[in-house]
């Protein structure tokens, strides 16, 4: 595995990003000694990106750190639909992506000047997991809505934030092997919250994390306590929820809405899991 060490302080200093979507067609640049670094986070789907010669597939819940010395380029095209964050920064300190990163030595330091900050290295995994898919994707989220608000000076401190947080989501990558049962469960449960709506195959779940679905199934009852079959009902409940109280919307319109396709059966597994039908829930919340 390839690590990333950079030199703190001072701290890597974010600059923009966005969302963009991915298919056989529209794929990730071409692009060679960009000056910056250039982080891909996929959120849906799976992204085929080669950098100096080496191929790398970022699943859902992955990520890949592109080095602003090397050339990158699309392996292919995505064979499903695939949406992803992209993210640039850079920094002014020292980096480097072997075992010997350039910080000084206090001595050095002292020479120069009585006081000195405390350098320390920050390790980043070029390629990986995300330990919390979600939590990272929110910092995404909120990072592109603060881009869109303008460059008001709270709002580029507040980016800055934000970055930081997700810095450390990166570094908790090297602690969570990708093949960890923590993070398939992590993997696991995001691909569902992603795709709650949608017919639940085990199958196509093991497809997307590449994992084997009893395999997943082992993790998430580790992990969570529950299959990913009942883990996608909890979730979906918990949107029931929401759009019981925030909207008008008919009980049977309600379970189509969050995946259901039987109004009995969303009533059904309402009252196992809150102890109250969902009209009264509406009724006694509302």
């Amino acid at each position: 595995m390839t690590v990333l060490h950079f030199t703190v302080p001072p701290l890597p200093e974010y600059i923009i990003s966005g969302m963009s979507e991915a298919d056989e067609v529209n794929k990730h640049p071409n692009r060679r000694n960009i000056g910056i670094f250039d982080l891909l986070v996929v959120r849906q789907g799976c992204l085929y990106v080669t950098e100096n010669g080496r191929p790398y597939d970022i699943a859902a819940g992955s990520f890949l750190l592109l080095r602003p010395d090397t050339h990158h380029f699309p392996t292919q095209g995505s064979t499903e639909h695939t949406l992803y964050y992209w993210l640039h920064f850079q920094t002014s300190g020292g980096w480097s992506a072997d075992e010997k990163c350039s910080v000084p030595k206090k001595e050095e330091l002292q020479e120069l000047q009585p006081f000195s900050p405390n350098y320390f290295t920050v390790k980043i995994p070029q390629f990986g997991s995300l330990p919390q898919p979600q939590k990272a994707f929110d910092l995404l989220e909120a990072l592109g809505a603060l881009v869109r608000n303008g460059h008001r000076a709270q709002s580029l401190w507040r980016q800055q934030l934000l970055f930081q947080e997700l810095i450390e989501q990166l570094v908790g990558a090297l602690d969570t092997p990708a093949s960890s049962p923590s993070s398939c469960a992590e993997q696991a449960a995001a691909y569902l919250r992603e795709h709650y709506r949608e017919e639940f195959k085990a199958q196509a779940l093991g497809d997307s994390i590449n994992f084997h679905p009893v395999y997943i199934a082992r993790c998430m009852q580790k992990e969570f306590g529950c299959s990913p079959a009942q883990y996608l009902i909890r979730y979906r409940i918990e949107q029931a929820k929401l759009l019981l109280l925030q909207t008008d919307l008919p009980v049977s319109r309600v379970a189509e809405e969050v995946g259901f396709n039987h109004a009995a059966y969303f009533a059904s597994c309402f009252a196992k899991q809150e102890g109250i039908s969902p009209r009264k829930y509406r009724q006694r919340f509302s």
